[in-house]
Formats: structure tokens, sequence, C-alpha cells
């Protein structure tokens, strides 16, 4: 049985660092109705722009050694506004900062989000995330899960087996 996670008392807004800051001040999670099309990735509905924290909320409840595609993530945090889609371009931006906020935080000590549990739907690894595709495959290689590396690209090697479905978000999340 693993022991209970240790709490951390809240940083100070003095003691943030830069990725922090942008997570921690970012503004609450908002519905847009586009009445047309504006593009293939975003067509005419309700579209979610979520936010850094209700992002971070989802990162922190990915079991080990599953991960999480990024279509899940989006569909996840659709659901939880009752929208039709959420905006993948802000999805991307605030995963990065999340993951940057995390890197700050295990700087200091503390355990931050695993965030490098999230892989793009083909199962490959995300580029932009700290330490590039290679930390993160060791990282998911670390919580048990299989990777593979075509032509040198690591690759999760079973999304049916490893992949997780986030259930939607509660009231609270994302401020």
């Amino acid at each position: 049985m693993k022991p209970a996670p240790k709490k951390w008392a809240p940083l100070a807004p003095e003691a943030w660092g830069p990725a922090i800051t942008k997570r921690e001040t970012a503004p609450a999670p908002k519905v847009e109705v586009l009445a047309v099309a504006k593009a293939p990735n975003y067509p005419a509905g309700r579209m979610l722009i979520s936010s850094p924290l209700e992002i971070n909320a989802v990162l922190e409840r990915i079991p080990e050694g599953r991960v999480l595609p990024m279509a899940d993530l989006r569909f996840s945090l659709a659901k939880s506004h009752k929208a039709d889609y959420t905006c993948p371009l802000t999805t991307g931006i605030f995963l990065r900062i999340c993951a940057e906020a995390t890197e700050e935080e295990r700087a200091m000590g503390r355990p931050g989000v695993p965030y490098w549990r999230v892989v793009r739907d083909d199962g490959d690894m995300i580029d932009k995330f700290p330490g590039g595709v290679e930390a993160q495959a060791k990282k998911l290689e670390r919580d048990g899960v299989e990777i593979f590396r075509l032509r040198g690209t690591p690759k999760v090697s079973d999304l049916e087996h490893f992949g997780w479905r986030a259930p939607p978000l509660g009231k609270k999340a994302g401020k």
C-alpha cells in the first residue's frame, strides 16, 4: 500500500516562477459560440476555451501506467462544459504551461502533475514538453508504459491497452 501523498502548503505568489504564474493567473474557462466555421478544426458550434488550472486538474487524475491521448483530453473538457469541442490550439498551449509549471515545482522539491502521461492521438510523444520526446518516453517507461521506437522515434506501443479516458470534471475545476 502506498503512503498517503504529502499535503503541500500553497506557494506564495512571490515564489512562483513564470510558468506557475501563467497557470495560476490565467482566465477561467469559457465557451464561445461560433456561428460559422472558422477552419476545419474550428467548426460552427460551442467551443470551449479551457484553462491551465482545469487541464492541471485532469492531469492530476491520470493513473500511473496509463496515458491520455490529446483528443480524449479535449473531449473530456468539452463534456464538462456541455460544449461541442475544445479549442485544440489553446489546449496545447495550456498543456505546455502545466508541464513547465510542474518542472518549476519539481525544482522546488514539490511533485507537480504527471503531464508526460498525455500523448498525441497516435501514441507519439509531445515534442513541446520539457526535455523533448526522449524525456517523456523515459518518464512513461518508469511509469510502466511500454514504448517502442519507430525509426528512432518513441511511441506508446498499444494505446488501447495503456490509454485512459478522463471522466468529466466537477464544477470547481479550473476556477
